[in-house]
């Protein structure tokens, strides 16, 4: 019987493997369109990118809608999930541009990779270890898989978090960072669409 129950075992295992190996890979180029929103015409999203260009974007449905609300630096504990923009300066220490804090219901994978906010910058996704305080400013120590960074975060540096938004938030005029994918017919598609709430905007 035992020996049954281990070739069936097997069986199993050898379709499960290559199942798992052919998971396709999600389809199109990652990209992030920032700019201002011209207009929504039902599942269309024109914005004028920073860049100055007129970019149509189509959401998902659902639309994966994010406002932004503001989080003060003394809020910032050991155990937040996060992801800092960075730059480091000539000795190679790292300097926040902006940190989001990542809410309980939103998985973001953790790693350290280029970003493109501005020229040379650099985006670490992880949880918070260590916060010490350097006068008005904070060094937080990120922890990313058996790795971790130390980031200076000043005083005035944008630090949000992400709230829940419907599609009726994305106005004219208002300020947008969309994450999304760009097809091989070179349409964009959405993944997540932060928009700008009251008067914080989208600073990653």
């Amino acid at each position: 019987m035992w020996i049954r129950k281990l070739l069936m075992a097997a069986f199993v295992a050898a379709f499960a493997v290559p199942a798992l190996a052919q998971a396709p890979a999600p389809a199109g180029t990652p990209m992030i369109v920032r700019g201002v929103i011209e207009k929504l015409d039902g599942t269309t999203l024109t914005i004028k990118s920073r860049e100055g260009q007129e970019v149509t974007v189509t959401l998902a449905d659902p639309a994966d809608v994010r406002g932004v609300k503001r989080v003060r630096l003394s809020a910032i504990k050991a155990g937040d999930h996060l992801g800092i923009a960075a730059l480091a300066d000539a000795s190679g220490k790292l300097h926040a541009q902006s940190v989001t804090i990542f809410p309980d219901w939103l998985h973001v994978a953790d790693g350290q990779r280029p970003w493109d906010v501005t020229p040379d910058s650099i985006m670490t996704n992880g949880t918070v270890g260590q916060v010490t305080k350097v006068s008005r400013s904070r060094v937080l120590q990120v922890q990313y898989g058996d790795k971790s960074a130390d980031i200076e975060v000043a005083s005035r540096t944008p630090i949000v978090t992400y709230v829940k938004e419907t599609t009726r938030e994305l106005r004219a005029g208002r300020a947008v960072t969309v994450f999304a994918r760009k097809m091989a017919d070179g349409s964009v598609v959405a993944n997540a669409t932060v928009v700008q709430r009251g008067r914080v905007k989208p600073p990653m």
